[in-house]
């Protein structure tokens, strides 16, 4: 149920043609209150879509009412029309709710470029549908119909014994990348927290979960993550309890996202750890995450751990090159700067792969999380278009 696990929330999923597939495509995720306190991060790409201008603007005031969601198409470069199509959205769920346009989220992903007059009235005219379809139950129609590429929706729950939980629900496969990635977050609770304390939970948990997936370097024009709460449960959360709940809730969609990237056939985790700093382990781990040499050699099931000092020695880190281990799946193949176990101890068979990289400059720490690059990723992202 993801979304309308927590009280207080209806979702739907319904048809509007925008996908040439017949599937599911526009999504409505609405907060019955009695609280509407919200939060929001977006993408940090200096090219934003129109649905990403105007939910900026409407969470300002730390107030959203419903979140509207379509996939088949980015809206991103369709010029004022495309704002227009974003503001009527906006319109026409407020229309159908009782609510104002000012507070309802809009979310668009698919190709950027596509926004046109059919793409409007597409949305528009099934936007009574959507909201007529609201249902507490409608979580995992909602999941259906905000996917692209993505092999399957990806949704989470974490309840506190407090009294309270969280859901959540993601889209993405490909152009994973910070800020964010090629996402669409949509995560709801019943706890009573105020705006501000969500903004803080939310930013503290982004930055360690969605903001450390770094599937293919590709960053996007249209990510949002949304964060509502509708205080039904009736008790007030403890902020920081809040946050360590929000960041395993985050951490887990994430995960998915990376498990569902393009043509992967690897999951890898690329752990920095005895950095000077958060800052230097984070810049090594995605250099290294970043690196198609490392990728490719991944896929081929082989621990070239050469090209994982290669890509960290472009980096401005403080470390010194001629000092560092690297071990693979348990393996430690590189120390101090050369040849350590035997590479042929490295198991690469299995999905899940890990990257140990110790710079031993420090006591900092941190995980990007990256995938290999494979010939279905190639395909996918060429025949995508059509």
């Amino acid at each position: 149920m993801s979304v309308t696990h927590p009280a207080g929330f209806r979702a739907s999923g319904v048809v509007a043609g925008l996908k040439s597939t017949g599937a599911r495509d526009l999504a409505l995720v609405v907060n019955d209150g009695p609280r509407h306190d919200a939060a929001a991060v977006f993408t940090s790409n200096r090219a934003k879509a129109n649905p990403v201008l105007w939910s900026e603007q409407a969470v300002r005031d730390g107030r959203i009412d419903a979140v509207v969601l379509n996939s088949g198409g980015a809206n991103c470069f369709t010029g004022a029309f495309g704002f227009q199509t974003t503001h009527s959205t906006a319109e026409a769920v407020a229309a159908a709710l009782g609510v104002a346009a000012g507070d309802v989220l809009v979310c668009s992903t698919g190709l950027i470029g596509v926004g046109d007059q059919s793409f409007r009235d597409a949305i528009l005219d099934n936007v009574p549908a959507a909201a007529t379809a609201l249902s507490p139950e409608g979580g995992a129609e909602a999941a259906l119909a905000i996917m692209t590429t993505d092999s399957k929706p990806k949704e989470a729950v974490v309840s506190s014994s407090a009294g309270w939980s969280i859901g959540g629900m993601a889209k993405g496969a490909g152009m994973l990348a910070p800020g964010l990635a090629t996402m669409l977050v949509v995560i709801t609770t019943d706890a009573a927290v105020p705006a501000e304390a969500l903004d803080r939970a939310l930013r503290a948990s982004t930055r360690v979960t969605f903001d450390r997936v770094d599937s293919d370097g590709c960053m996007s024009t249209n990510d949002t993550v949304a964060l509502l709460a509708s205080g039904a449960s009736g008790v007030e959360a403890d902020e920081a309890e809040f946050t360590a709940a929000l960041t395993a809730l985050c951490l887990d969609l994430a995960r998915q996202l990376q498990r569902d990237a393009e043509g992967a056939s690897h999951d890898i985790a690329i752990e920095v750890v005895n950095a000077a700093s958060e800052d230097d382990a984070v810049v090594v781990g995605r250099a290294v995450s970043r690196s198609n040499l490392l990728k490719t050699a991944i896929f081929g099931n082989d621990p070239n751990w050469g090209r994982v000092l290669a890509a960290l020695g472009t980096t401005d880190a403080v470390f010194d090159p001629y000092r560092i281990d690297v071990s693979m799946n348990g393996v430690m193949v590189c120390r101090e700067g050369e040849p350590g176990e035997p590479r042929e101890l490295v198991d690469l068979a299995p999905r899940e792969t890990s990257i140990l990289i110790d710079l031993k400059s420090g006591d900092a720490s941190a995980t990007i999380y990256t995938n290999d690059l494979t010939h279905d990723y190639v395909h996918e992202n060429s025949a995508y278009a059509s």
